[in-house]
C-alpha cells in the first residue's frame, strides 16, 4: 500500500513537470506578468483598482491561451524537438506524452481560455487573445523551417501580452496599449537572434531558418540586434512622454537601454564567426541582458507611476 501511494506521488510529480514543460511554465509566467503591467495602466487611466477580481479573470484566461499555445506548438514541432539536443527530452519527442493527449490539452486550455476572457472580461480580449493563438500556430510556427522572417512575424503575436492586459481593462485599444506593443516587439529581435546564435548547430539540426542559422558570417544578425536595441532607446522613454510613468523611470529606463545596447554593439564590433567560442560567450551576455532588461524595465514602470 505504502510502495502504491509512493508511485502514484512519483508518477503524478513526473506529469506535473511535463506539463510544466509542455505548457512552457516560464515563458507563460512572463507572459502573464508583462500582460500584468498593461491591465495596471489601463486600470490607471480609467481610474479603477489594479488589484481586482477583473485583474484575476485576465491573467488567468491569459495564461490558459498561453499555455494552450505553447502546448499545440509543441505538438506541431515535436518531430523538430526530436531532433534538436535541447529539446529531446521534451514530453513528446521523449514518448512520455502522446500527441493526442498534448492535442486535447493544448485545444481545451486555448479555446476555453479565449471564451473565458471574452465572458468574464471583454469580447475584445478574448478575441485579440485567440487571434494572437492563431498567428503564432499559423504563421509563425511553421515559418520557422521556411525563412528568416519567422522573427519579425513572430514578433508581431510575442508584443501582445501587454495590449491584452490594457484591453482587459480598459475595453479598447488606446495609445498606451501600442506603446507597451512597440517596446515588447523591438525587444524580442535581440532576446531571440542571441538565443538562436548561441544553439545554431542545434537549429540548423532540426531544419529551423532563423537568421543565424541560414548566414555564415553573423554580420546581418548583429546589424538588426544592434538597430532594434538602438530603437530601444526612444521606445523605453514614451511612457513616460505619454504621462504613464514617471522621472525615475524615465532615468531607469535610458540607463537599461543603453545597456542592452552595449552588450548588442559589443558583439557586432567584435566581428567574430557565428561558431566562435567568445562569440557565442558575447551572444549569451545580450540573452543574459534581455532577460533582465524586461523585468525591470516593466517593473520600474509599475512602481513609479506619473502623478497626476
Amino acid at each position: 500500500m505504502i510502495q502504491a501511494n509512493v508511485l502514484i506521488r512519483r508518477q503524478a510529480s513526473v506529469l506535473l513537470r511535463d506539463y510544466a514543460e509542455l505548457m512552457k511554465l516560464r515563458v507563460t509566467t512572463l507572459i502573464v506578468m508583462t500582460a500584468w503591467c498593461g491591465y495596471y495602466f489601463g486600470a490607471q487611466k480609467s481610474g479603477v483598482s489594479s488589484l481586482s477580481w477583473g485583474l484575476f479573470h485576465a491573467l488567468l484566461g491569459i495564461a490558459l491561451v498561453s499555455s494552450g499555445t505553447a502546448a499545440l506548438n509543441e505538438v506541431m514541432e515535436h518531430e523538430v524537438d526530436g531532433r534538436m539536443r535541447r529539446t529531446a527530452q521534451r514530453p513528446l519527442p521523449a514518448g512520455r506524452m502522446s500527441v493526442r493527449h498534448a492535442t486535447i490539452v493544448g485545444s481545451v486550455a486555448t479555446l476555453g481560455g479565449s471564451i473565458y476572457l471574452a465572458a468574464f472580461t471583454n469580447p475584445l480580449t478574448g478575441l485579440l487573445t485567440f487571434l494572437t493563438s492563431v498567428v503564432y500556430l499559423a504563421a509563425y510556427t511553421p515559418l520557422k523551417r521556411v525563412s528568416p522572417v519567422c522573427t519579425f512575424v513572430g514578433a508581431f503575436p510575442g508584443a501582445m501580452p501587454g495590449v491584452l492586459g490594457w484591453t482587459a481593462a480598459r475595453g479598447r485599444l488606446e495609445w498606451g496599449a501600442l506603446i507597451l506593443f512597440a517596446i515588447l516587439f523591438a525587444w524580442q529581435f535581440p532576446h531571440f537572434f542571441s538565443i538562436a546564435w548561441l544553439y545554431r548547430e542545434d537549429y540548423a539540426q532540426g531544419g529551423i531558418r532563423m537568421l543565424p542559422v541560414v548566414e555564415d558570417d553573423g554580420r546581418s544578425t548583429t546589424r538588426r540586434i544592434v538597430a532594434y536595441s538602438l530603437i530601444l532607446i526612444p521606445l523605453s522613454v514614451l511612457p513616460s512622454v505619454f504621462g504613464m510613468a514617471g522621472k525615475i523611470y524615465l532615468v531607469g529606463a535610458i540607463v537599461f537601454s543603453f545597456g542592452l545596447f552595449y552588450f548588442g554593439a559589443r558583439l557586432a564590433f567584435a566581428h567574430l564567426p557565428l561558431n566562435n567560442p567568445r562569440s557565442k560567450m558575447l551572444a549569451r551576455h545580450v540573452l543574459q541582458a534581455t532577460i533582465i532588461y524586461l523585468p525591470l524595465l516593466f517593473a520600474l514602470m509599475m512602481s513609479n507611476p506619473a502623478r497626476p
